[in-house]
């Protein structure tokens, strides 16, 4: 089917939707999946389906006809992996030929960062199916570091003196756009997607001090202080662990590699803190 269209879940937020929209604007025709309708950006060529990665007879209808499907990883909670699961066996069971993963770097069983350890859980199952999978393993993201500074300015988590490589959204979305583009050339590979650079947490205060205008500076929280101060939001135990894990994996060094990976596969260099549109801030990678 040479003109069958892509298929793209997580089309509503901020990293599917900039995948949508490169596709979008080269012609390709798309099959946009998403739990609202109304909530599906409106680009050329692409038509909307509703499913959600749980519902399977209303995903393998919305996969029907596609060859090739760009899998966000679902929203966190603790059935994560039953949707995960759930919509591999679906993507299987349709005759997907290409899976293209958005997973975390340095997914492992035994990462610090809690959700991590999902992601590999989720590549494993995979590598079992008889379709072609393609991972990309993306750091913590660029533009989440603004979002990292209180209201008092300053950055608070356990982090130590580690380091993270993390890489800007329109990087992972320019990487995303070529492997879809010729999915090919890609299957079986996993790519460790990276900014420029590995930043201190020290580091990135001084950066955004510099583009902010303000004074920014960095508390290393120990790890009690990190559940006291997040204590206020009353969250489940579940996310708290990963939000404190986010910084504990860049204290383990988990984080601060840098790869040529973004570079490789987009053909361009990608972004670091001090070229960041700041106004394109958003949650974590997850």
């Amino acid at each position: 089917m040479a003109d069958a269209p892509i298929a793209i879940t997580g089309c509503t937020g901020r990293l599917g939707g900039r995948i949508a929209r490169r596709l979008a604007a080269r012609g390709i025709p798309l099959r946009l999946i998403a739990r609202d309708a109304k909530r599906a950006p409106a680009l050329p060529g692409a038509e909307v389906r509703v499913a959600t990665y749980q519902d399977r007879d209303a995903m393998a209808r919305a996969l029907e006809g596609t060859q090739t499907a760009l899998f966000v990883s679902a929203t966190e909670s603790p059935h994560r992996l039953e949707e995960h699961f759930a919509f591999i066996e679906t993507a299987a069971a349709v005759g997907i030929e290409t899976l293209v993963y958005t997973s975390f770097y340095g997914a492992a069983p035994d990462a610090t960062f809690t959700f991590a350890r999902d992601h590999w859980a989720t590549e494993q199952k995979l590598r079992e199916q008889r379709f072609a999978s393609v991972m990309l393993r993306d750091n913590l993201y660029l533009d989440f570091l603004p979002m990292m500074v209180g209201e008092d300015d300053i950055i608070r988590g356990p982090a130590g003196n580690g380091r993270v490589a993390a890489v800007a959204q329109d990087d992972i979305a320019d990487v995303a756009t070529a492997v879809l583009l010729n999915p090919g050339a890609h299957r079986g590979q996993t790519y460790s997607l990276t900014g420029p650079q590995s930043l201190s947490f020290d580091d990135i205060a001084a950066v955004l001090s510099r583009r902010l205008g303000r004074s920014i500076r960095y508390y290393a929280e120990s790890i009690d202080e990190a559940y006291r101060s997040r204590a206020k939001y009353r969250a489940e135990p579940w996310q708290v662990d990963a939000w404190v894990s986010t910084y504990t994996a860049v204290a383990e060094g988990e984080l601060s590699d840098v790869t040529t990976d973004v570079e490789r596969t987009s053909g361009h260099a990608p972004m670091g803190l001090d070229t960041l549109p700041l106004h394109s801030a958003s949650s974590t990678s997850s």
